[in-house]
């Protein structure tokens, strides 16, 4: 079965880039044209955001993202409406869908997953999936629908409950830099910091890892790429496109500025 993720990481095995931008942000036809654009731009991986009233895990700039997007018209339905023939276009960059789980069981899981395999997505981040649940309900239905669930670990995260991630993926490792939401300062301590990647990093894990919260640019992505194959920005993304005319040109220009 098709496995772009994986094919991603044995095509490039360091660096890369999962780019993150909010479904319906800051229009609510945005969202295509930004896959493309973040796409041509050179991003590894595309994670989109389905907008959510509660958004856990999320800082304040993805939670007003978030709030526009609803405010614009954007649900599941529209999301999956737009993303037909996506593949088209986009054929080989991995997409996945990053959310939270309340909105998937009102959607019914079978239901979001069969609609997100037909739109052409490869995986899928729900923070507030508990993994237990997972295993016991979902995780058949995210086999038979090709989709592949990716989990986050923190630096509280026990090393048993990691292994097990480990075991029940065929994606990547999400690696939470430190406490708080997204997009705010890393107010992990360099050194403590350093020492939970290496502790990860010795584990000999079978999948790849990428670090998120608290990257922002080509500086940050290329210390946190120090010690994972790639990592993943979403906040400083969001912020680019703020009050932009042309999002796609924006997004872009912010994709340029880190890679380059």
């Amino acid at each position: 079965m098709t496995n772009r993720i994986k094919d991603a990481f044995e095509k490039k095995q360091k660096n890369l880039l999962n780019i993150y931008f909010t479904a319906g942000y800051p229009r609510l036809h945005d969202t295509v044209p930004l896959i493309k654009a973040l796409s041509e731009a050179g991003a590894d991986l595309i994670e989109i955001g389905m907008p959510f009233s509660d958004p856990l895990a999320d800082g304040p700039v993805i939670q007003a993202s978030s709030t526009v997007a609803l405010a614009n018209g954007m649900n599941l339905r529209v999301l999956f409406e737009q993303l037909k023939g996506i593949r088209e276009s986009v054929p080989e960059t991995p997409i996945l869908l990053m959310g939270y789980l309340n909105p998937v069981m009102q959607f019914g899981v079978d239901n979001f997953c069969r609609e997100a395999a037909a739109a052409g997505a490869d995986g899928i981040i729900l923070p507030d999936l508990p993994l237990d649940d997972y295993v016991a309900e979902y995780q058949d239905i995210f086999r038979r629908h090709n989709l592949r669930p990716v989990f986050l670990i923190t630096p509280q995260t026990a090393p048993e409950r990691i292994r097990r991630i480990d075991e029940l993926t065929d994606s990547f490792l999400y690696l939470v830099s430190g406490p708080g939401t997204t997009g705010g300062a890393n107010t992990q301590a360099e050194g403590v910091q350093e020492a939970y990647f290496q502790r990860i990093e010795a584990m000999n894990l079978r999948n790849p890892r990428l670090i998120g919260f608290g990257i922002g640019d080509k500086a940050s992505f290329q210390n946190a790429c120090q010690y994972a194959e790639g990592a993943i920005i979403g906040s400083a993304l969001i912020r680019a496109l703020e009050g932009v005319d042309d999002a796609p040109a924006a997004a872009k220009r912010f994709v340029s500025s880190v890679l380059a």
